[in-house]
């Protein structure tokens, strides 16, 4: 029986890639799969930052378990090649804003060389059938307006983030009508599709310059958390959410092949499109024991869009895939993560059971 739109038994056994592994969205990602039965493999860089989430989920026993740079081609595509990878789903990334101020080489290097030398290594790896490439949703040229993107729209990027993203994305393309066209499908054997997801919160995301995380910080040591940007609107939700839609799509291209080669969004309903300090005092309220919050004012901040959504018509019409709850269920079950490592829980559990959860049925659309 399928539930949550996923198939259990496709993955059961399944040889799978996961880029990025150690990184917030590849841990719960890595999580899932194993949940599911899968032989999952991993490469990325070493788990990073504070409170790393790829260790304190305790994945390392369930999978293989490498540490490389995607830009090394040689050695990603001698991992694909020795475990006889099927799936490929890539999430290694620069994926903060702010840094790719700092940065700006290093960033394009990793999202759109590193991604180039991923899809290089696929296509000398004949047991690759399907590829998920995670890109994001500010890949798109963000006009500030009211109306959520679409697919067709055009590509962009004001920072350097987003312009690698939307280059990503051109790239990718561009590497499928090359080398994976559809209508040469029989002889490559490969399917190959993009995602683009909204802003994702979830337990054990502690990266700097983030909201949730700040907030986190700031909440566990008893500080009000500052925040800058109060008004801006994101399209939030809760990070299990846009993986659901990046499994379901894997299993569409291994199995039918190259009609679901495309771009795919992956965001909340139009009610979860929220600003900045309504997420904030939705997380205050629930963290409860006096969590306060404090406008910070950053004149000479590097410019972040204010304005920002999503419209996943295709993926709910063509994948059947929905939005797993609305954000005051997606705030609370993050903060329930957040208290259970501050409180010395096993979050590896909680996080099953969030997955559990998701897997069979979804969130339920309660208030606060």
């Amino acid at each position: 029986m399928i539930h949550g739109g996923i198939d259990p038994a496709f993955w059961r056994g399944r040889r799978v890639l996961v880029t990025g592994h150690t990184g917030f969205k590849g841990a719960w990602l890595t999580l899932w799969l194993q949940q599911l039965g899968a032989q999952v493999v991993g490469y990325a860089l070493a788990p990073q930052g504070e409170r790393p989430l790829f260790e304190a989920l305790r994945l390392t026993g369930g999978m293989a378990h490498f540490i490389g740079d995607i830009r090394d081609q040689a050695a990603m595509q001698d991992v694909m090649q020795t475990h006889q990878v099927e799936v490929v789903l890539h999430l290694a990334a620069q994926a903060l804003v702010r840094p790719s101020y700092q940065d700006p080489i290093e960033t394009y290097d990793v999202n759109v060389m590193g991604s180039l030398k991923v899809m290089e290594a696929v296509r000398r790896s004949p047991s690759v059938r399907a590829v998920v490439m995670v890109t994001t949703d500010k890949c798109y040229a963000n006009r500030e307006w009211c109306w959520a993107y679409r697919e067709t729209d055009p590509l962009g990027g004001h920072d350097p983030y987003s312009a690698s993203k939307g280059a990503m994305e051109i790239v990718v393309d561009s590497h499928r009508q090359s080398f994976f066209a559809p209508a040469l499908h029989s002889q490559h054997g490969v399917a190959l599709a993009t995602v683009r997801a909204g802003n994702v919160i979830g337990g054990g995301d502690w990266s700097e310059d983030r909201l949730v995380p700040d907030l986190m910080r700031a909440f566990r040591a008893g500080l009000p958390a500052l925040i800058r940007n109060a008004r801006a609107v994101r399209p939030w939700q809760h990070v299990l959410q846009p993986l659901q839609g990046y499994l379901m799509l894997a299993e569409r291209l291994h199995q039918q092949g190259p009609i679901w080669g495309e771009a795919w969004n992956f965001g909340p309903g139009e009610d979860d499109c929220q600003a900045v300090g309504v997420l904030a005092d939705l997380a205050a309220r629930v963290w409860g024991e006096g969590a306060g919050l404090c406008d910070e004012t950053q004149p000479d901040a590097p410019h972040e869009a204010g304005l920002l959504k999503l419209d996943s018509a295709k993926a709910r019409s063509r994948l059947g895939w929905r939005p797993l709850g609305d954000l005051s269920q997606a705030v609370t079950e993050t903060v329930a993560w957040y208290r259970a490592q501050h409180h010395g829980q096993d979050v590896r559990a909680l996080s099953l059971a969030q997955i559990a959860q998701a897997q069979h049925g979804g969130r339920s659309h309660h208030a606060l």
